[in-house]
């Protein structure tokens, strides 16, 4: 089947139904409701049909064959994570090339290949098990492994034998947004779960009532000890950390995703539960301690971030860093120091200081990028960092303290040009003035004037900061001639909270005129045409996606919103949305709902208007946001478009909202992006 982009498509036909719901007075229409019963008859019918169309169209893409060639050629690299220390060897994730999952390594050397402890691609034929958590116990001697199928966020820990590289009898299941914490003494580890849901209901239920609880080893789940939960806070969710002296367990409380947290914490040897830090009031995030001394990166009275020592016995706050004009990162304890991780325009710097907080060295990065690890015990006399960029695959470094530098432990070789391409920070104006920074990257040679196919990205949410990271991905889109641009919009943590807060509840409309206004300044500049314009983004950002088409149709020849959050009245009904209310409000109060309602994507749809070329992309198994979202708003679009460009849906089947997704299914993804933004742009590349 061909398809031009000047043909009227034939989409397979949907279904209205006659639902209106009432909010405040204000009747809502919802036709495609039904969309919602994942497992009907009727969805999984429509669900192939519209894959069967969107695979037509690509597929007639005469390009996509080469440009899967290329992906595929480039994936084709050694890459590693950080490593870390487990005992007396060291541990990391190592990925050949074309791997659909990495490989847990672990060596006396890192000079030796080392020997496989966990092979996550013999869990399933097709790759779509994936490891979801790896921590070793105190001493080395145990690995507690998390697996999660076909992309869902539900985790199942095990218990793997160092040595041996055998499973122990343990396993525990119904885990979910939580990681695993040991004893000192190996005996167990402290883990999150939710009680059983309903076979019916596993990716769709509400996750509310999440329980802390510790699993003893050789004993069943049924047995675990319950630690902590709150019944009158269905909304709090609980992570646990075990200080690495073994005495308390660091609780920390959560409501959704507000990064407004609370402090717990329980002196194992006694059994005494003190409350820390309040909840709601700040962000509290556990370094380390030195006896009832605890240290925590935190927001309180910091809006950049600071990091103070706080006293069990009395709770009092003692400054050791002080906040700057630049927002806080992260922060590791190695060598009985303070490492430092700064953002500088979304760009990173590293420093270290003493528990005293006295500045004792900066550690020179190789570049301008992102950077991450520096984790490690108290006493360790090395650690180990990744730095990268858009044109510099991670590379591994080890930091050695005592000799006060970095050396390269593994460094990425793939077939690829990096000298060849340049990324340029530059800065615009939104709306309301606000300056926004953005980086740009091309191939040497692009610039202003030249008008070229541009790809904007952003995200904008839930604190979350947007730095310099390389994907083989934007590689080939690059040599195909395109221009990838990200703006760090507000509602991310680039500035610190204050920048967040901009984005978030009825401040929600700054984040999509700062995306307007990128593509704005990237049409005014010259560097694209709203002709040759497309936005991408994947789950918050799928929002943004969908929200400036809708807001702005004739900026953009094209959208590539994934896994996004399309419809915001109803959201918080399904899996965890409703931890979300944090940063987009509840639909059940009347000032949310009005905002809300104004910018719904799904809701804002207008028949009749030529609106760009859309690629909805989903999974079956998204247990995150809810695929739902990307069936309804994809079902209205077609009907309300009056123009010529089509409107796709794809939906990956045994995939979830992206993470652990297969290296095969990743490139497949990637190829039909890039396939539509051929036939969306007018690309010969």
């Amino acid at each position: 089947m061909s398809l031009a982009p000047t043909a009227r498509p034939a989409y397979p036909p949907t279904p209205r139904v006659e639902q209106i719901d009432e909010y405040f007075g204000v009747a809502v229409a919802d036709p495609y409701r039904w969309l919602e019963e994942l497992d009907s008859e009727q969805t999984r019918e429509w669900v192939e049909a519209q894959n069967d169309y969107t695979a037509a169209v690509l597929g007639s893409v005469p390009q996509r064959a080469r440009i899967h060639a290329r992906l595929t050629a480039l994936w084709d690299y050694e890459r590693w994570s950080v490593p870390v220390r487990a005992g007396n060897l060291y541990a990391y994730l190592r990925n050949t090339g074309l791997q659909n999952q990495a490989v847990l390594v672990v060596t006396r050397s890192l000079d030796e290949p080392g020997r496989v402890l966990l092979d996550p691609n013999t869990f399933s034929a097709d790759g779509t098990v994936a490891l979801s958590g790896l921590v070793f116990s105190n001493d080395g001697a145990l690995l507690a492994y998390a697996t999660s199928a076909s992309g869902s966020d539900w985790k199942e820990w095990r218990v793997r034998d160092v040595a041996t590289g055998k499973d122990r009898a343990d396993l525990v299941r119904w885990s979910k947004f939580s990681t695993a914490s040991w004893r000192r003494d190996g005996s167990g580890f402290y883990y999150g779960r939710y009680d059983e849901p309903a076979a019916a209901l596993q990716f769709k239920a509400t996750n509310y009532y999440q329980k802390l609880y510790f699993h003893r080893l050789g004993t069943p789940q049924s047995t675990d000890v319950l630690v902590y939960e709150r019944s009158d806070h269905p909304d709090w969710s609980f992570d646990g950390y075990t200080t690495e002296d073994g005495r308390y367990l660091v609780i920390s409380l959560s409501q959704g995703s507000d990064p407004r947290n609370g402090v717990l914490i329980s002196d194992l040897a006694v059994g005494e539960l003190t409350e820390l830090c309040p909840e709601g009031v700040a962000h509290y995030a556990y370094v380390g301690n030195d006896g009832g001394t605890f240290y925590f990166l935190t927001t309180l009275d910091a809006p950049h971030g600071r990091i103070v020592a706080i006293a069990l016995e009395d709770r009092t706050v003692r400054e050791l860093v002080a906040p700057t004009a630049d927002a806080i990162d992260d922060v590791a304890v190695f060598g009985n120091t303070f490492v430092i991780s700064y953002l500088r325009d979304a760009l990173a710097y590293v420093t270290m200081r003493g528990l005293d907080g006295a500045h004792i060295r900066d550690i020179p990065l190789p570049g301008l990028g992102s950077v991450g690890g520096f984790g490690g015990k108290r006493r360790a006399r090395e650690t180990f960092y990744a730095f990268t960029s858009y044109t510099v695959p991670a590379t591994i470094y080890r930091y050695d303290l005592d000799a006060q530098e970095s050396k390269v432990a593994f460094a990425p070789r793939l077939p690829y040009h990096p000298e060849t391409l340049v990324s340029r920070q530059l800065f615009y104006t939104s709306k309301d003035g606000t300056r926004i920074p953005m980086i740009v990257t091309a191939k040497k040679g692009i610039e202003p004037g030249a008008g070229a196919p541009a790809i904007l990205y952003g995200y904008g949410g839930f604190d979350i900061s947007v730095t310099p990271e390389f994907s083989p991905a934007v590689a080939v889109w690059l040599e195909m001639g395109g221009i990838y641009a990200v703006a760090n919009l507000r509602g991310g943590g680039e500035y610190g909270e204050a920048w967040h807060l901009a984005g978030v509840k009825e401040k929600k409309q700054n984040v999509f005129d700062d995306a307007i206004a990128a593509a704005e300044f990237l049409i005014a500049e010259g560097w694209t045409t709203a002709r040759k314009l497309a936005i991408k983004g994947a789950s918050n950002g799928g929002l943004l996606a969908g929200a400036c088409i809708v807001q702005r149709p004739d900026l953009f020849a094209a959208a590539v919103p994934s896994v996004g959050v399309l419809d915001m009245l109803r959201f918080p009904r399904f899996t965890i949305g409703w931890a979300w209310i944090s940063d987009y409000g509840s639909p059940d109060d009347p000032v949310d709902f009005a905002t809300l309602f104004a910018y719904s994507p799904y809701h804002n749809l207008t028949a009749g208007v030529a609106y760009p070329a859309t690629l909805i992309s989903t999974g079956d198994h998204d247990d995150r946001v809810f695929p739902g979202h990307s069936y309804k708003f994809a079902a209205a679009l077609q009907a309300a478009q009056s123009g010529d460009a089509p409107i796709l849906l794809r939906v990956d089947v045994k995939a979830g909202h992206g993470a652990g997704k297969p290296t095969v299914k990743v490139i497949d993804e990637v190829a039909d992006r890039y396939a539509f933004l051929v036939l969306a742009l007018g690309m010969n590349p």
